[in-house]
């Protein structure tokens, strides 16, 4: 199968630009295509990680993905989707999340030297340095602002008001394909859905500028079957730093998707056999809870290895039995966290991230939510002994999907 049946087939297409074009130039194979990600925090989150996936896809496919990294566009910000105008960040913080993020696709894309090996391009090398002038005669006379004021990208911003720093970031963007086109002979720009008038002004330019045509091609939304984004927890967006969301939580997010949800993200998110994955299409009832397990495992390993994978499902299942809780995620209490002798159990909640905020952790016990080794506790003046804590570790569960066993 060539990259665009592997990736119909998989759900990722949403929207694309010269179809039959397309289709021919995957046939042919070795398509020169990129990616862009701006480098907004020093991780990348599973918001990203259905478009990583989509580009692994089409390297294994035979084609040559180019990674560009927004060193330049992240000083501004991308107004696509966002009520609000991003935070403002330096140029020293959007250096070190760019090397952050290098590192992390490397674990998914193949950057070895030589044909089809990914390539790393920074936004920066040609964007910092513009001369604003010489931009504005060059790019800017080429777009038209009745056009660019239709673009979704920018209706929900209209809302709240439009910077004009928000309003050259489709310029901007546009040039990145520009460039990409003249240095690598890139004439394929993929990216999410929410891009999709951002793209087709690079495509344009493309056009205008140099008489050639270039394609565009968007990803489906990771939207569950309540069209909400996938991805995120009330504590946050889920994270593949380790440092940011545990191995253990990871793997926990995909265990509990909806049993409406795990078979696409299974399609979506992993490397298993499209054959598989159809068989797996017959399943219902107790078997989705199995699917909801391979999605995680998988995921887990991906992100995280095949080591910590295996301790995530020791954990998940030990939460559901009495058996042995050596690989529950855990958290050490020192001797400061303790007064007289004992620790009150809503610090504790909050000491293991199982609540966000002490009035969290009240509302939890008060409505019967929350475990100690077993016991129900609906005292919210509950406190937790020092020598209560073995060394097998103390067990603290809220609801019926959050652990964590406590040590000294």
């Amino acid at each position: 199968m060539n990259a665009y049946e592997v990736l119909k087939e998989r759900g990722f297409i949403e929207q694309l630009t010269h179809e039959e074009e397309i289709k021919a130039l995957f046939e042919k194979g070795g398509v020169t295509f990129y990616i862009g990600i701006d480098p907004t925090a020093d991780s990348l989150h599973v918001g990203h990680f259905l478009t990583v996936m989509a580009m692994a896809h089409m390297q294994r496919c035979g084609n040559r993905p180019i990674c560009l990294m927004g060193g330049g566009t992240g000083m501004i910000g991308d107004p696509s989707g966002k009520a609000d105008m991003r935070k403002m960040m330096t140029v020293e913080t959007i250096d070190h999340n760019v090397a952050c993020i290098k590192k992390q696709l490397s674990r998914f894309i193949n950057f070895d030297e030589g044909e089809g090996g990914a390539i790393i391009a920074n936004n920066a090398d040609w964007l910092r340095n513009l001369n604003y002038i010489e931009f504005l005669r060059e790019i800017g006379t080429h777009f038209s602002v009745n056009r660019m004021l239709t673009a979704e990208c920018y209706k929900q911003r209209m809302e709240k008001g439009l910077s004009f720093l928000e309003f050259n970031y489709m310029l901007m963007q546009s040039y990145d394909f520009y460039m990409l086109y003249q240095k690598y002979g890139c004439n394929m720009q993929f990216g999410g859905d929410d891009q999709w008038s951002n793209m087709l002004g690079g495509t344009e330019l493309i056009r205008r500028k140099l008489g050639k045509n270039a394609c565009a091609m968007t990803i489906t939304l990771l939207l569950n079957s309540e069209g909400k984004k996938m991805g995120k927890t009330q504590s946050g967006a889920v994270w593949l730093d380790p440092n940011k969301t545990s191995p253990f939580d990871f793997y926990q997010y995909w265990r509990n998707v909806a049993d409406a949800d795990v078979l696409k993200c299974i399609r979506m998110l992993t490397f298993l056999p499209l054959e598989q994955i159809d068989e797996m299409d017959k399943w219902e009832g107790s078997q989705l809870n199995q699917a909801k397990e391979i999605l995680a495992y998988e995921l887990t390993a991906l992100v995280h290895g095949e080591e910590e994978a295996k301790k995530a499902q020791e954990g998940a299942r030990a939460l559901f039995s009495a058996g042995n809780a050596a690989n529950m995620p855990s958290t050490t209490l020192a001797a400061e966290d303790f007064q007289d002798g004992a620790i009150d159990l809503i610090s504790l909640l909050c000491k293991a991230g199982l609540v966000t905020s002490r009035s969290e952790g009240r509302r939890a016990i008060e409505q019967g939510g929350v475990s100690v080794d077993g016991e129900k506790i609906t005292d919210i003046r509950y406190n937790v002994k020092k020598e209560d804590i073995t060394e097998e570790g103390l067990v603290v569960k809220r609801g019926k999907k959050k652990f964590m066993k406590i040590c000294l």
